[in-house]
């Protein structure tokens, strides 16, 4: 998908002013209007490559008084990535929760983040899936 594309499908998308920018040549250019996932406002940033959309990133908007940080949120999402790709393969690590799945040519996984010194954070990312031989690592 081009961003015209994006534009034509989302006509609610703005231009990121500063965009994140990722390895492999990403920029986070274009970011939705929030969308309701369960009770959370979820915001997608679209992240493109050249003119190709490679990541969509949804971030969700927690409240500031969130007790668990995130934990729930991160909990349901899980549970969806069951449901709809089966079991997670999943990793943590002191402030850092993440499950993955491989969807087709997408690598799916959602992330918590909680090290105690900022506010916690979850998101939900899709991306193209890059398959790499021993030869590239």
């Amino acid at each position: 998908m081009t961003p015209d594309a994006l534009r034509a499908a989302l006509p609610d998308v703005e231009r990121v002013v500063r965009p994140l920018r990722l390895a492999g040549g990403l920029a986070g250019t274009w970011r939705g209007p929030s969308a309701l996932v369960g009770e959370v406002p979820f915001e997608p940033t679209f992240y493109f490559a050249g003119a190709a959309l490679r990541r969509v990133e949804w971030v969700a908007l927690l409240p500031q008084d969130d007790a668990d940080r995130g934990a729930a949120v991160y909990a349901g999402l899980v549970e969806w990535g069951r449901a709809r790709f089966g079991t997670e393969m999943a990793s943590r690590d002191p402030g850092s929760q993440l499950a993955s799945w491989v969807d087709g040519d997408a690598d799916i996984y959602a992330q918590r983040t909680d090290d105690g010194r900022r506010p916690a954070g979850v998101r939900l990312v899709y991306k193209v899936r890059q398959l790499k031989d021993g030869s590239q690592l």
